[in-house]
């Protein structure tokens, strides 16, 4: 009697318009989804079609060519590649979502990758192409020796994927596609599966790569004609920056902070005890498990690693910091705009009425930006919006499903099979993209109760539980040679130990809702996880470095040229071998036969290290812009 009494109180204070009204729009709503319907399938053709056409570009019958397409990509498909990896159909949800729940403190993640994409191009890509491996895993095996650190690493990432991406992913444009056409959110990831499954199988990483460079330009023209309708239907920058903070839902629950925006809402560097992102946490906290992302993971760095030489996946790397700017203005702020315009629904604040209005409980800032599309863009236009959506969906599936194959297929499988032949390698790793989509669309229900209904904090949450011992394992074998496969290991195991002990309380005692009393145990009410995340790295490297220092030294081919200081030895004699030449001949004593007889030093395994003069000074020159852009920005809005 209650709940129904409570239920009554709730319609009565929601009717700010007549009965008649609302039933018009529902009509209205219904109708556009039918024509959404038809537009999608036509888009969906046209970028399934763009996939297929790119199978034939490579030899996808061998492993270099199905899993690294062939190491021959230039620098823009490279670039749009780990753009449209990166910004899948969860950032446009969940980017959104956070933006109305609680102002722009998530965009310091997409700043922090813009800073640690370039690490990946300046400093650990050349350690990568230098050992000449496919996989990440492959890479600690061979800096290690051994096997267990190798698998261990396989299939850990095979279980982050599942948790923080293509779930994450799949439940994200499903919500979307349900939010829009009224599907059920099950029959929509089915379908989104069976169109992206076809190039993802049959196409490899060339497929992969081809398509995102076509859907990062569809993503594009999508979200800023978007930003475009937001900005003019809200009124303006100013009208955005005072309608948030009065964006406040009428109802709410008596005497809670409930439905009210944050007062930082237009900081990311905020309070370092009592905020939701604290401004320490950000700066250490956050970058730890960005680096694992963006310099060790297999997703991003099998993109970098397809390039034909260094210097095109250092291009690479600057077109995807560049293109990071976009999601604050066109994803991000559309998200905060959907508050202000649509408050009751976006930002409800009561557990029943957002049960509702979009059958979460938790909360409904996730459908932000589905609403805005909507409700704002004309029909034709609509239908771009769902192409993007999708485009976005299958640009983040496709990598994922790619990468994960490959590490499936050549850590684990072909450990356990080492006479087994490029064609049933091929095979195994077709077929383990099915068993990872079964996997993932089970974890949805769980993605879709976490984090008070802000998807994206959901991922960052658990990559922080799980990514930063992975980060200081590379990060010690990239630049600390005496570390070793029994630190590595000890440091990785013990690390995943604490991380996941953390994981699953946070599952067990999850936060409560604003109008509740935190009754969570200590260590998850006082330390906020991107604190933990800083003690688990600094847990992680002691454990590292205690163990090396007591066990025997690693052999010097598990060093040269597998880490940081081997390689800028190397470019230094080389560098001195030239000028000395360059000395002598001046001179007029040649002595060119006699280096070549006695070289200082090896040349590069790979031709892919090769950097013509004039394109590495423009690349350098780029870099230094890019620095100093996102040092502004994050300045600005600190």
């Amino acid at each position: 009697m209650q709940q129904q009494k409570h239920l009554q109180e709730i319609n009565a204070a929601t009717t700010k318009t007549p009965e008649r009204k609302k039933t018009q729009r529902k009509c209205a709503y219904e109708q556009r989804a039918f024509t959404e319907a038809r537009e999608t399938s036509s888009d969906i053709s046209r970028v399934s079609f763009r996939g297929c056409a790119s199978m034939c570009r490579t030899k996808r019958s061998t492993v270099d060519g199905y899993f690294l397409a062939g190491k021959n990509m230039t620098w823009w498909p490279v670039g749009t590649s780990l753009f449209a990896s990166n910004i899948g159909s969860g950032h446009f949800i969940g980017l959104a979502g956070s933006g109305a729940a609680a102002g722009i403190g998530a965009i310091a993640y997409e700043w922090n990758g813009m800073l640690m994409v370039l690490v990946l191009g300046w400093i650990f890509l050349p350690i990568y192409l230098a050992s000449g491996v496919t996989t990440m895993p492959e890479y600690l095996q061979k800096r290690f020796g051994g096997r267990r650190t190798q698998l261990f690493i396989a299939v850990l990432s095979l279980f982050i994927y599942i948790f923080t991406k293509i779930s994450v992913d799949m439940y994200a444009g499903a919500l979307f596609i349900q939010l829009a056409l009224k599907w059920n959110i099950y029959l929509a990831v089915v379908l989104l599966l069976s169109i992206t499954a076809l190039y993802t199988v049959a196409g490899g990483l060339a497929a992969v790569i081809y398509t995102d460079a076509a859907q990062t330009a569809i993503m594009l023209a999508g979200i800023l004609i978007l930003m475009g309708f937001s900005f003019v239907e809200v009124g303006g920058w100013n009208a955005l920056m005072e309608g948030y903070a009065n964006a406040i839902p009428s109802v709410r629950v008596p005497n809670s902070t409930c439905g009210i925006p944050r007062e930082d809402a237009f900081h990311i560097f905020r309070d370092p005890v009592n905020s939701d992102l604290p401004w320490p946490g950000v700066i250490i906290g956050m970058s730890i498990p960005s680096m694992w992302y963006w310099c060790s993971d297999q997703v991003i760095v099998q993109r970098s690693l397809s390039a034909k030489t260094l210097t095109h996946a250092k291009g690479g790397s600057l077109l995807a910091a560049y293109l990071k700017i976009l999601p604050f203005f066109a994803v991000m702020l559309p998200g905060m705009i959907s508050r202000i315009l649509y408050t009751d629904d976006v930002a409800c604040a009561d557990p029943v009425l957002c049960k509702q209005i979009c059958g979460n409980p938790v909360g409904c800032t996730d459908t932000a930006y589905a609403r805005l599309v909507m409700e704002l863009l004309p029909a034709g236009l609509r239908g771009l919006m769902m192409a993007v959506m999708i485009a976005a969906l299958m640009s983040s599936l496709t990598s994922i499903f790619n990468s994960a194959s490959t590490i499936f297929t050549m850590d684990l499988w072909k450990s356990f099979r080492s006479s087994a032949s490029e064609w049933e390698l091929m095979i195994v790793g077709r077929v383990f993209v099915l068993v990872l989509v079964v996997a993932s669309v089970l974890w949805i229900p769980i993605v879709q109760a976490s984090q008070g209904g802000q998807l994206f904090i959901y991922i960052q949450s658990i990559s922080t539980y799980l990514q930063p011992p992975i980060s200081i394992i590379f990060l010690m074998g990239c630049f600390w040679k005496r570390t070793n496969e029994k630190g590595a290991f000890w440091g990785l195991a013990i690390g995943l130990l604490v991380g996941c002990i953390r994981m699953l309380l946070d599952f067990i005692y999850p936060a409560p809702l604003c109008y509740e009393e935190d009754s969570r145990p200590r260590v998850l009410k006082y330390v906020h996880y991107l604190y933990f995340s800083i003690l688990l790295s600094i847990l992680t490297l002691a454990v590292v470095v205690a163990v090396s220092l007591a066990t025997e030294e690693p052999k010097p081919e598990q060093v040269k040229p597998l880490n940081w200081p081997s390689y800028v030895l190397g470019l230094i004699s080389v560098s001195q071998s030239r000028l000395m030449s360059a000395l002598y001949w001046l001179c007029g004593m040649e002595r060119w036969k006699e280096e070549e007889n006695n070289p200082v030093t090896p040349p590069p395994p790979e031709q892919a290290l090769e950097e013509k003069s004039h394109l590495q000074l423009i690349v350098n020159i780029n870099l230094i812009v890019c620095l100093s852009v996102t040092a502004f920005i994050i300045g600005y809005w600190g």
